[in-house]
């Protein structure tokens, strides 16, 4: 290629890229009215702040099929997490558990277990047994383990709920809602994010160690948009007759974290392709706004009738987080530090004021600022013994 058309392909290879930068920068985010969806029940939330994106007859109890083990194996982690259960104890199957139908990872009855091997039978094979194995270890039977389920979604304020099983298979009373999912799909996600570690196994095996001897058993993760949709991280997928294709899928992309919840739809590909048009959706319209410095360090507030003057300052929770939407800007936040009028006592922990944000003039959401150290109250003995010191020693220096 001579010079001259070297130039030429040069000048339309920048006119291409210049247009395309300018097609890229003038994408107009897709608005919520333009979402067309099928399946009768979803939500998007945006899990750190559990604000919702998006919701068509979220409130609508369904039957949640196997999506109900976001609950079981958020409280086979809270029991992880508080140390009474540990990953290489050992889960025996009752003969209860083995019964179970639907999708399993056929266990006999007596077989054993680690909790590790049996969160992914429940994450990635979405196996029933294991899934009731589990609750029937932790809580010594299934219905005092669906018990806990219930208090706990209560707790979550999933009003919506009622569980009748561990593992979903469909039974009379036994419905949720997608706003409920949700709910509890981000309190699994948020306070135990270890189970992205399990959730986004595309394929593993386990070992069954029965009478006949010792077999591997494969495991394949039923959801199958950690294959097609890139930035998907789980979560756990449903099926039954009754209650249709549901999931409550998660994905991640440039710090945003969504969670989307279908329910209800008639076939597997809708159901995937409307969790796409959700994380679309959601990622084209959304930034989180971060203020990682609350309250600068070292802040102190002037105290009345106290045996020190002054009281340390320490916010509740180190960073602010707000998610912006649409046409939101960030430099649109502003902050204001308001202090309470303090008298002694004060106790550490107590609330002395709070740091407040605003966007465009209108409350946002604020963080409680807190007393660092505990200040008595002047007492009478306090101050003669504080005279007589400064008058015996200080005023002689």
């Amino acid at each position: 290629m001579n010079r001259k058309k070297w130039k030429g392909f040069l000048c339309i290879l920048t006119a291409l890229i210049v247009l395309l930068q300018s097609m890229i920068l003038h994408v107009k985010p897709v608005q919520a009215e333009e979402l067309v969806l099928e399946s009768p029940s979803v939500i998007l939330m945006e899990p750190s702040t559990g604000q919702i994106l998006y919701e068509k007859n979220a409130d609508e109890q369904r039957h949640p099929a196997s999506v109900t083990k976001v609950m079981t194996l958020l409280l086979v982690f809270e029991e992880i997490g508080s140390g009474k259960m540990k990953l290489e104890d050992t889960v025996t199957i009752s003969e209860h558990a083995a019964s179970m139908g639907g999708s399993q990872c056929f266990f006999e009855t007596g077989e054993t277990q680690t909790v590790e091997d049996m969160i992914k039978c429940i994450i990635i094979a979405s196996g029933n047994d294991a899934a009731v194995a589990m609750g029937e270890h932790i809580a010594g039977s299934e219905e005092a383990f669906v018990k806990r389920m219930n208090e706990k979604a209560a707790e979550l304020g999933m009003v919506n709920t009622n569980f009748v099983n561990a593992c979903g298979l469909d039974a009379e009373g036994h419905l949720t809602t997608a706003r409920d999912i949700a709910i509890m799909s981000r309190e699994l996600t948020t306070k135990y994010p270890e189970i992205f570690q399990y959730s986004t196994i595309w394929m593993d095996t386990i070992t069954h160690v029965t009478r006949r001897g010792a077999s591997e058993f494969g495991l394949s993760n039923t959801n199958k948009l950690l294959k097609t949709y890139p930035y998907c991280t789980g979560l756990k997928t449903g099926y039954t007759s009754e209650a249709g294709f549901s999931i409550s899928a998660t994905a991640s992309k440039d710090g945003i974290d969504l969670i989307a919840v279908v329910m209800g739809a008639s076939t597997k590909e809708i159901r995937n392709s409307e969790v796409c048009k959700l994380f679309d959706y959601g990622f084209a319209n959304c930034r989180l706004y971060q203020d990682e410095m609350v309250l600068d360090s070292g802040n102190r507030l002037p105290i009345t009738g106290g045996k020190d003057e002054t009281v340390s300052c320490v916010p509740e929770q180190n960073e602010f987080v707000y998610m912006l939407t649409g046409d939101q800007l960030p430099d649109q936040i502003n902050k204001e530090v308001n202090y309470s009028e303090v008298t002694a006592p004060v106790q550490q922990g107590d609330i002395i004021g709070e740091v407040v944000y605003y966007y465009n003039g209108e409350r946002i959401g604020a963080v409680p600022i807190l007393a660092g150290n505990d200040v008595e109250a002047i007492t009478y003995g306090f101050c003669l013994k504080d005279t007589l010191y400064r008058l015996l020693f200080v005023e002689k220096k």
